[in-house]
């Protein structure tokens, strides 16, 4: 069985990630890129799905761990009957192909050791031929290729569809394994020198942190969470994904296990304002970047989602032959929202641009185009139903979030046309703007809640309603505003945490199409904090933060949810939703002390 979801920690390239337990072995592992199908798949079952376990013989976990300085590096220690050994787990960033270095390192005594390497390509469906070439393993399926590299005196053996490695580390040892991949039609990867390739790897991790601009009082959890969100990038496009792993469950056992390897849209503004407010520009630039490549069309087909490189097909598949995590099925790869029509998405570009805009990064003629295009659209189209932030599966209805990023949207435009002078419909896009911000106050504010609803003419709570107070829709002090703060906070909190929306209930299940209910939103707790700081209440926004940000295991990662009553987290980690939030939350509350 796999660990809790805050069991592991991760290691990446800026091209893909592993997730690696308490255990020592690496649980998760898609090659060559985020969202390629799984070498290493126990996550969503177990060993037989694929692992690369390293640990001291008879060990089952380990005494500490931590990363190295401000990095991706990480530090497993181990204390046995024996003695003590480290050791250190890293994929150096990509020069040509992706690596999975691994260096024992003993400390005191002298300790037995042993590997086991189980590699099972396309999603666990393909258990590969194993050869030895030249004092190394090499397996080989299809079109991947996996090479095992590791120092003379580490004896390695084959055992039941696993390649094993049997070795003892004596005080001062370092014992070094480089896993490679590459296409199976090329000869043979390049010679990684794991050593030099530590240094480097940590070189480029600490000046990369020490661009960092915050120094409030959160700084380890917001700089932990930029590394993080750094580890989640697509380096050669700038692409961020939702998350390193797909099918995690949202509740153990039931059926909301999706995909999160994939760039969403919802996150573009609020990803943005992390990492400008950490100073990190050239990696807001290149997310602004992969955001206007991605959109490049026709605005009728912006999608709620892409691949890291901009790609539109990502066709959702279930995977009937992978057990689950903790036998939560369906496995999903892939997601099927990426064809739903999600309105608030034209705000959060709009919004993005905006942002940019405001930051420095300059509006050129043909981007300013692009808005002009998507206002058309939006202009057109604000008034239809659809599948909402949530990507609900029960059917299109008037979510009021996302009239209030319609209005988000030309609020944005007018601003951008104002102040750079461009050529646009000022006068027309205002008009809408203040159309629509008249139809969410009377269709979506429900008097008798004292709050706006989660769609026209409903009685249920959303999170996202939140954003009348995050976006400017309304002044932080309105009545209406703050009745909607103070709903959410209390009729959707579970165990001092916020959830997205009620579930369970016949009316909810309508919306959301589902069955079962899930943990906490953690993004959405976060969001509350922000609104309790803005109108006014900043000790209890403060006290939410950290209550929020005291669930991240013991190395900074966060999933996207949290289960209250089992104190464990649940869905796809780490959660860039979740992480972002936390760091735009921390920068809020450093705001006028």
């Amino acid at each position: 069985m796999p660990g809790r979801i805050e069991d592991y920690a991760l290691i990446g390239d800026l091209q893909t990630a592993a997730l690696v337990g308490r255990d020592g072995s690496v649980d998760w592992l898609c090659l060559p890129r985020f969202d390629s199908p799984s070498c290493f798949g126990a996550l969503l079952g177990g060993d037989e799905q694929g692992n690369w376990r390293l640990a001291p013989q008879g060990a089952e976990l380990c005494s500490s761990r931590g990363y190295q300085g401000d990095s991706l590096v990480l530090e497993t220690l181990w204390e046995t009957p024996t003695g003590t050994v480290r050791v250190i787990d890293f994929m150096p960033q990509r020069d040509r192909t992706p690596d999975v270095v691994r260096i024992v390192e003993g400390v005191s005594g002298s300790v037995p050791m042993r590997g086991e390497l189980r590699l099972r390509f396309d999603y666990a469906r393909v258990v590969p031929w194993v050869r030895r070439t030249d004092h190394h393993r090499v397996a080989v399926a299809g079109p991947d290729s996996v090479w095992l590299r590791s120092d003379p005196g580490v004896h390695t053996f084959g055992e039941k569809l696993a390649t094993v490695s049997e070795f003892t580390v004596n005080a001062g040892d370092r014992v070094r394994f480089v896993l490679s991949w590459l296409p199976s039609h090329h000869t043979h990867p390049p010679r990684q020198d794991a050593e030099r390739s530590l240094r480097e790897t940590l070189e480029q991790w600490q000046e990369w942190a020490s661009t960092l601009r915050y120094q409030g009082p959160y700084r380890e959890a917001v700089l932990r969470s930029l590394v993080i969100l750094k580890g989640l990038t697509y380096e050669p496009t700038g692409g961020m994904v939702a998350a390193a792993t797909a099918a995690l469950p949202e509740q153990i056992g039931g059926e909301r296990n999706w995909d999160y390897r994939f760039c969403w849209l919802r996150d573009s503004t609020m990803t943005l304002s992390a990492l400008l407010g950490g100073g990190f520009l050239s990696e807001a630039a290149a997310w602004r970047g992969w955001l206007l490549r991605a959109i490049a069309g026709d605005p009728a087909d912006l999608q709620t989602m892409y691949g890291v490189a901009g790609e539109r097909r990502l066709p959702e598949v279930v995977a009937d032959w992978l057990p689950g995590y903790e036998g939560s099925v369906p496995v999903r790869f892939g997601n099927a929202a990426v064809d739903q029509l999600q309105l608030d998405v034209y705000g959060e570009v709009v919004d993005t641009l905006y942002l940019a805009m405001e930051s420095g990064i300059p509006m050129e003629r043909h981007v300013w185009g692009i808005v002009r295009a998507l206002m058309d659209f939006l202009e057109r189209n604000w008034s239809e139903p659809d599948e909402g932030l949530w990507e609900v599966r029960g059917g299109r209805r008037h979510f009021v979030h996302s009239k209030v990023m319609c209005w988000v949207a030309f609020d944005r435009a007018v601003r951008m046309a104002e102040a750079s002078g461009l050529p646009a419909p000022v006068e027309r896009w205002r008009t809408v703007r203040d159309t629509i911000h008249a139809e969410v106050c009377e269709k979506g504010y429900n008097p008798e809640i004292g709050a706006f609803t989660q769609y026209y003419g409903g009685t249920e709570l959303d999170a996202a309603t939140l954003f009348v107070v995050k976006t400017g829709f309304l002044p932080p002090d309105d009545p209406r505003a703050v009745g909607t703060v103070e709903a959410v906070r209390t009729r959707l909190d579970q165990g001092g945490f916020i959830l997205r929306y009620t579930t369970g209930q016949a009316e909810d299940s309508m919306v959301d199409g589902l069955q079962g209910e899930e943990g906490a939103f953690l993004a959405c707790s976060f969001w509350l904090a922000d609104a309790l700081v803005a109108i006014g209440r900043r000790e209890e926004g403060r006290q939410l933060f950290e209550r929020v940000a005291a669930i991240a295991n013991d190395l900074g990662m966060i999933s996207e949810e949290w289960d209250p009553h089992e104190g464990r987290q649940l869905g796809n980690t780490p959660q860039a939703f979740t992480h972002v939030a936390l760091v735009n939350t921390a920068f809020r509350l450093a705001e006028g002390g």
